[in-house]
């Protein structure tokens, strides 16, 4: 009887751990990040909307605003105007879909655009499809006249919509070629075989197809830019692609570089049990082979051969913000790092946006 009541035990604590594991690594592209909480719309006017005042609705910046069937664009709060204990008042810069009205549930996502580059930001646009090793991945490229192109990897909760938030700077004003990938798990990229997403442990051979797409398209120098999963995509591709001598920079926001603090942090958002944490790492560990735990697993700063500017801030709430800095302390000689306050994961364009576009097109400049 005793060693039935483990054997159940250990079997009930590997089911656990495997619930929570999946939990916390099913992609859901194009969803908000789990944690975020709902606001309710209070009243819509001109130029305006009022929501639910909650420490989201107070962030400064810009952002996305999506709900059933709705997706608006909110600025700053408004400080000239009254606002109610409970409401706060946001700039309403435009509703792209749907009808924003009193009682619509939305919440705050740092993707500004929907639709493709020309839907969007009137921009042309080829769609291309890229080799890749589970099968062909869309993505969308911009072209421009220059030799060294951009290529995009977005992170958790996002699509390659997210990206379009940069075009304005990376080809409008500074006329690099972008290549705007979808990965994995992705709207019409092919899924992985379990399933799950594995925090750019895996996902990086995707951005890696693009960069040799790039190459033999003529591109002599690819600068990656990366969100979240995303940036650790990119610092995997840096260090470990055969075409990683024409990479001759990095931009990583909020870079995933502790994927155990990550992976706790994204199964608490979806309420798991904190007795349950530690079984979900273990679980991930032995689903998708990641190894190793701490800070900055996700590439070895000592691998790191070409600058990398870092944005990344205290607030984030998914991959820690110690990690980034301990990676940027080993790495000074090539590592700039930015901290941006009072921004959620992936979202520090939209806590500040001139400040951002400012940091890369200084960092990007010399590269040109």
């Amino acid at each position: 009887m005793a060693a039935t009541t483990v054997i159940g035990a250990g079997t009930a604590a590997v089911a656990a751990g495997r619930y929570a594991s999946g939990v916390a690594l099913r992609p859901r592209p194009g969803r908000p990040l789990p944690g975020e909480p709902r606001l309710t719309v209070h009243a819509t006017g001109p130029g305006r909307v009022t929501l639910t005042r909650a420490l989201p609705s107070l962030r400064p910046g810009a952002y996305g605003l999506e709900g059933p069937g709705v997706h608006a664009v909110v600025g700053p709060v408004l400080d000239e105007v009254p606002h109610a204990p409970d409401t706060v008042v946001r700039r309403l810069e435009r509703v792209d879909r749907g009808t924003l009205e009193a009682g619509t549930r939305v919440r705050l996502t740092p993707q500004l655009h929907t639709g493709t580059p020309a839907s969007a930001l009137g921009l042309p646009y080829e769609d291309v499809e890229i080799t890749g090793e589970l099968g062909p991945l869309p993505a969308w490229y911009v072209p421009a006249a220059r030799a060294t192109w951009v290529i995009t990897a977005h992170g958790l909760g996002a699509t390659r919509e997210h990206p379009l938030n940069l075009l304005g700077l990376l080809h409008g004003r500074l006329r690099f070629p972008v290549l705007d990938l979808a990965y994995r798990g992705d709207p019409g990229a092919p899924r992985p075989a379990d399933g799950l997403g594995h925090l750019g442990d895996s996902e990086w051979r995707d951005l890696d197809a693009a960069v040799h797409h790039a190459v033999r398209q003529g591109a002599q120098g690819v600068i990656l830019h990366g969100w979240s999963t995303g940036a650790a995509m990119a610092l995997r591709t840096a260090a470990r692609s055969r075409l990683r001598d024409r990479i001759v920079g990095l931009v990583l926001d909020s870079p995933v570089l502790d994927w155990e603090a990550t992976l706790r942090a994204l199964a608490a958002a979806h309420r798991v049990p904190s007795a349950l944490l530690p079984l979900a790492v273990r679980a991930a560990q032995g689903r998708t082979g990641l190894r190793g735990g701490g800070p900055v697993r996700a590439a070895d700063p000592g691998a790191l051969k070409v600058p990398a500017l870092v944005l990344h801030g205290p607030d984030d709430a998914i991959a820690p913000w110690a990690a980034t800095r301990a990676f940027a302390d080993r790495r000074p000689d090539l590592v700039t790092l930015r901290a941006v306050r009072h921004a959620p994961h992936a979202a520090m364009w939209n806590a500040d946006p001139e400040r951002y576009e400012e940091a890369v097109r200084r960092f990007l400049t010399p590269l040109l």
